[in-house]
Order: C-alpha cells, then sequence, then structure tokens
C-alpha cells in the first residue's frame, strides 16, 4: 500500500535526512521526499497499519530535524 503526505520541512538536505529515516522506520517497504512538493510517499511493508506505522516515522523524523512535521 502507498499513501502520500504532506511535510513541513525547511531545507532540501533536512527532507533528505527525513527519508533516510523514514526508510529505517520497521514497516516502510520505501520512502521518498519531495522537497519542491514537500510531499513523502510512503511504501508499507505486507500487512502493517499505515497509521501505527507513520506514528513512528515521524518520530524518527524528529529525532533527526526536530523541526519538520508530517501531516497525518
Amino acid at each position: 500500500m502507498k499513501k502520500s503526505y504532506k511535510i513541513e520541512v525547511d531545507c532540501a538536505n533536512c527532507a533528505n535526512k527525513m527519508e533516510q529515516a523514514a526508510q529505517k522506520t520497521e514497516g516502510v517497504k520505501n520512502a521518498t521526499v519531495n522537497f519542491m512538493m514537500l510531499k513523502m510517499n510512503v511504501e508499507f511493508e505486507e500487512g502493517q497499519d499505515p497509521k501505527t506505522v507513520m506514528q513512528a516515522v515521524r518520530a524518527n523524523c524528529k529525532k533527526v530535524e526536530d523541526d519538520c512535521e508530517i501531516y497525518l
């Protein structure tokens, strides 16, 4: 399952950090961040609950970039 989320981030480097943090999150098969569009596209592993996984993604992204936001 793939979903798209609106994000808020200050710079392209921060967006890259968010993408890397999201990709390392358990339950995420693939994640890409488009800084220009302020979007994060997430593909979830089979059988994972997107809401639960995205809470973990948000927490991991906040660790590397504390002023970022993902609108769930």
